[in-house]
């Protein structure tokens, strides 16, 4: 039970760590980019199939 007391603060500091982290990253803007989103989603690079291999490449 005396373990409880060390995981039970170490733990809160770690989560209020991960919260800290996460609101920085929200003020700081890290998750606004639409116009990234919207020229993406078109982008002919970010396809849904597989390029495929060449032979040289190929390593059977």
């Amino acid at each position: 039970m005396e373990v409880l007391a060390i995981l039970i603060p170490v733990s809160l500091f770690l989560g209020l760590l991960g919260l800290g982290a996460f609101l920085w990253t929200l003020r700081k803007g890290m998750y606004d980019d639409p116009e990234g989103d919207s020229q993406r989603i078109l982008d002919p690079r970010y396809d849904d199939k597989p390029k495929p291999v060449p032979p040289e490449d190929d390593p059977r």
